[in-house]
C-alpha cells in the first residue's frame, strides 16, 4: 500500500465502524481525505480495533511523521546547560518523552481537527494512546486532578514516552493557587519521567493558550521549576522548552539568557 491507498482504508473502516457515517463520501482531494481522517479519529471513543486497521494506521502515520520531519534533540544546541529552546511541532521530537498539556479527563480532545496539542499528540500518536489512556482513568477511578502527571507509551511518534499534565484553567485574576498548581505540573512530570530513568524530556507552553495562564508568568515558573529540579541527582540531562509561537519564543530566549 501506499500512502493514498492506506488512507482510503483508514476512511473505510472508520467510516463502516459507525452506522452514523453511512451518508460519508471520502472526498477526492488529498488534504480533504487527510482532515476528514483526523476529524474521525478525533471523535472515536475509546475501544479496540482490528490489528490490521493498526498496522495501516502505524506505517501511515509513521510515514506522514517522516514527512514532516523528525528533530533528533542531539541535534538542538543548549541554551544553558542541559536547556534547549526550540520552536516547532512537538510530535516532530525525537527525545524519550514529550509532555501533553491534557484536560482532566485525560483521553484527548474530541474537537475535530482542533488544533490544541493535546489534539495533535492523539492524532499523529494513534488510536491506541487514547484507549490506553482510558483503561488508565478507568483503573484510577476518577478524573485527573491538576497538577499531576502519567505516563504512556508514545506508540507512532519519534519519541518514546508520553507525559501527561492537567495544567491550571484561568478563569479570572491568576491567583498564588494557579502558580502553584502550575509549578506541580512541571515537578510532576520531571520526577515521574527520573522514576523512570529518562534523559531527555520536551515541555510544550502547559496551561498557556486554550487555559489562559498568562504567557511570560508561566515561562517564569516553568523555568524556575526545571532550574531547580536539574540540581538534584537526576536521570534527566536534557530538557527542551518547546514553543509554537514568535511570542513564546522571545519570553523564554529572554529567561535563558
Amino acid at each position: 500500500m501506499n500512502q493514498k491507498e492506506r488512507r482510503n482504508y483508514l476512511l473505510k473502516e472508520l467510516i463502516a465502524e459507525n452506522r452514523e457515517y453511512d451518508h460519508l463520501k471520502i472526498p477526492s482531494n488529498e488534504s480533504e481525505q487527510k482532515q476528514l481522517l483526523r476529524g474521525l479519529m478525533n471523535i472515536r471513543t475509546p475501544k479496540a480495533i482490528s490489528k490490521e486497521f493498526l498496522t495501516v494506521q502505524d506505517r501511515y502515520l509513521q510515514e506522514e511523521i517522516e514527512a514532516n520531519g523528525i528533530v533528533e534533540v542531539e541535534q538542538l544546541l543548549p541554551m544553558k546547560d542541559g536547556i534547549y529552546l526550540w520552536q516547532g511541532d512537538i510530535t516532530r521530537l525525537k527525545c524519550d518523552a514529550i509532555v501533553n498539556a491534557a484536560n482532566s479527563g485525560m483521553t484527548g480532545c474530541y474537537v475535530p481537527n482542533h488544533r490544541c496539542i493535546d489534539n495533535c499528540i492523539h492524532s499523529f500518536s494513534g488510536l491506541q494512546l487514547r484507549l490506553k489512556c482510558s483503561e488508565i482513568m478507568e483503573q484510577q477511578g476518577h478524573a485527573e486532578e491538576t497538577g499531576k502527571a502519567k505516563l504512556t507509551p508514545a506508540y507512532n511518534l519519534p519519541c518514546n514516552y508520553i507525559l501527561h499534565t492537567v495544567g491550571p484553567i484561568i478563569y479570572g485574576e491568576l491567583t498564588k493557587s494557579d502558580c502553584d498548581l502550575l509549578e506541580n505540573c512541571y515537578r510532576s512530570c520531571l520526577e515521574l519521567a527520573a522514576k523512570h530513568q529518562l534523559e531527555s524530556v520536551a515541555f510544550c507552553c502547559i496551561s498557556t493558550g486554550e487555559f489562559h495562564f498568562p504567557n511570560e508568568k508561566a515561562a517564569k515558573i516553568a523555568v524556575a521549576a526545571v532550574m531547580d529540579f536539574m540540581k538534584k541527582e537526576t536521570s534527566i540531562k536534557k530538557v527542551v522548552f518547546n514553543v509554537f509561537k514568535d511570542l513564546d519564543k522571545e519570553i523564554y530566549r529572554e529567561l535563558l539568557k
